[in-house]
């Protein structure tokens, strides 16, 4: 491999040059049906399934971030910058809320949820005018809504050892011990070595940029609440019209039918598949031949309450996906979030997992890939949390993996994080129970053995050997992760924050296939092939780069002033007025006696 070169130039991203959009060139599949005839008795229940027309329909968070574990704000793109609408008050809003319901939330009553969902009570007229009666006093909360006893169970548990949710803490300023542990700890000892020739495939995480806000837009991660299955379990208040936010909504007076909305969240589901294919066409077109499947395809497939089968609704979908994919030779993998934990002390904890897992395996299954694709279709998981013993942490985990059925077992590979395990922890397990272990750079920079091993791409390259034979003991191509800290960050926790985009590869062998995990996606992955001048970095030069506008905001144009009405005048206004030209007039007709007196 040649040598890393010193000059600071490969840390500095060239701005593409300025040029005209272009259309993105997916693959055109059959034509949508035409919209029913008004007063035709044609079904009407499809419904858009563009997020910015259908308010039902909302992005998963989880495919803008750039990775499934990192859940702080400034992993994921700010949607509510990206698409500005107009609100009405007649329909309840589903995106305001950046906390959505996952496959593996606990939902303890519908009436809670109802509550949630419900309109605010109205003031009183008293309470508006500031009256001090009885009314306005009725208008005060109760002591019982107050929120401070929820938040306080939040620091509470905040505090605890164990890591429930591996790099989901939020942003917190750093204290003055932090920053001088995290300032004198030693330098990162850095490999030089460059694998180039690069003869590996890169691959980005769940949702392609472009795509995404093109127009129709193009991506795989439509989601829901709950409140929206029960809702769309009523029929249309006008069966023979397609639905409308307002006009014609669920009549929850009609008997409720599962069924139906059952039919409500397959239909987001196809539609999150049959926008796969355009995206590996995509892909393709641009040299990318990796990508991560996002794990909310199929909204609460996994929920204890609200899950279902992928099979036999979505088999044809996945079976084209898995055609597609075949065809133009990509690899597809999944990463299941960082809820499902095979280690956790807590039985529904277990019991979630097992439900997770099954469902992952299940989608890939459906894909029907060849062989050696299909066993190239792992499942990525973390172990989770230590709940305060390592070692029980362990006994656990191995007696609840050799519950897992076979068809999981061939799938599932394990990487290293950045809370609580490192590698030469993992390593050793992987070993023990034949899993391929996924080396994670990023991770390991924050999250390593310093009485075995320093930070930085150099030590870590001893153990190559003994991770990639993981992967050959089961005839599965080996992976990598990659991710680079934000510039500002100084502690752990806030090199946690994964860069937009990444300034180097690492020092994997040239032959691997390497997630580059980064919030700008695909425009990461180019980043890179233009940098080293990597196979496909000539293809894209004719596309009109993506920039996110949640960092680079475009200047707004000043208002145009609009034309006043000229408003209504009194009549005092107009006696007024008609006093002042009488004046006028009179002004002017005696200047002109002077004039012609004068002239005379």
């Amino acid at each position: 491999m040649p040598k890393r070169k010193s000059s600071t130039a490969l840390t500095q991203s060239n701005p593409l040059p300025d040029l005209p959009p272009q259309v993105p060139p997916v693959d055109d599949g059959p034509p949508a049906p035409k919209r029913a005839a008004r007063g035709s008795r044609s079904s009407g229940r499809k419904a858009s399934m563009n997020p910015e027309k259908n308010a039902n329909v909302m992005d998963a968070p989880e495919a803008f971030r750039a990775s499934p574990d990192a859940d702080t704000k400034d992993e994921r793109m700010d949607l509510d910058k990206m698409f500005t609408k107009e609100k009405d008050d007649s329909v309840p809003s589903l995106v305001e809320n950046g906390d959505s319901d996952t496959p593996l939330s606990e939902l303890s009553d519908i009436d809670t949820l109802a509550k949630a969902t419900a309109p605010p009570p109205k003031a009183s007229k008293a309470s508006k005018k500031g009256g001090k009666g009885e009314a306005a006093k009725a208008a005060k909360p109760m002591p019982e809504e107050k929120p401070a006893a929820p938040a306080k169970a939040k620091k509470a548990d905040a505090k605890e050892p164990q890591f429930l949710a591996p790099e989901a803490d939020g942003e917190e300023e750093a204290d003055e011990e932090e920053i001088k542990a995290a300032l004198s700890r030693p330098p990162p000892v850095n490999s030089d070595v460059l694998p180039l020739p690069w003869k590996g495939r890169l691959g980005y995480a769940c949702l392609n940029t472009y795509l995404r806000f093109s127009n129709p837009p193009v991506f795989s991660s439509r989601t829901c609440r709950i409140a929206s299955i029960l809702e769309n379990r009523h029929p249309l208040s006008n069966p023979n019209e397609p639905p409308h936010a307002t006009k014609n909504r669920p009549d929850k007076e009609q008997p409720a039918s599962i069924r139906r909305g059952q039919e409500f969240v397959e239909q987001l589901c196809l539609a999150n598949v049959r926008d796969i294919p355009k995206m590996l066409r995509w892909n393709d077109r641009y040299g990318i031949k990796f990508m991560r499947l996002s794990s909310e395809m199929f909204p609460f497939a996994s929920h204890p309450e609200y899950g279902y089968k992928l099979a036999p609704f979505a088999s044809e979908a996945l079976a084209e996906v898995g055609k597609v994919a075949a065809e133009l030779g990509h690899r597809l993998t999944t990463h299941p979030g960082q809820y499902t934990q095979l280690g956790s002390p807590r039985k529904p904890v277990i019991d979630n997992a097992l439900r997770d897992l099954d469902y992952h395996a299940e989608m890939l299954s459906l894909l029907k890939l060849p062989p050696q694709q299909d066993r190239d279709a792992v499942m990525i998981l973390h172990l989770g949390g230590v709940f305060g013993d390592k070692e029980a942490t362990l006994a656990r985990f191995h007696e609840n993996y050799a519950k897992l059925p076979q068809g999981i077992k061939d799938r599932l590979v394990l990487e290293n994080d950045d809370v609580s395990w490192c590698v030469h922890e993992l390593l050793p397990l992987c070993e023990e129970l034949n899993i391929p272990f996924v080396l994670d750079y990023h991770h390991h920079n924050i999250i390593f053995d310093d009485t075995q091993i320093r930070e930085g791409t150099k030590d870590i390259m001893d153990l190559y050997p003994r991770i990639l034979a993981t992967w050959k003991r089961k005839n599965i191509t080996p992976k990598m992760h990659y991710s680079e800290p934000t510039p500002e960050a100084i502690t752990g926790r806030q090199r946690r924050k994964h860069n937009p985009r990444v300034a180097t590869l690492p020092p994997c062998p040239n032959d691997m296939d390497l997630m580059i995990e980064a919030k700008d996606k695909e425009q990461a992955v180019f980043e890179l092939m233009r940098t080293f001048k990597l196979p496909g970095f000539d293809t894209f030069n004719d596309m009109l780069p993506h920039i996110r506008k949640d960092d680079n905001k475009p200047l707004k144009p000043p208002p145009k002033n609009k034309k006043k009405t000229p408003k209504k005048k009194t009549k005092k206004q107009l006696e007024a007025e008609e006093d002042d030209d009488d004046e006028e007039l009179l002004c002017r007709s005696s200047s002109r006696t002077e004039l012609l007196l004068l002239r005379d």
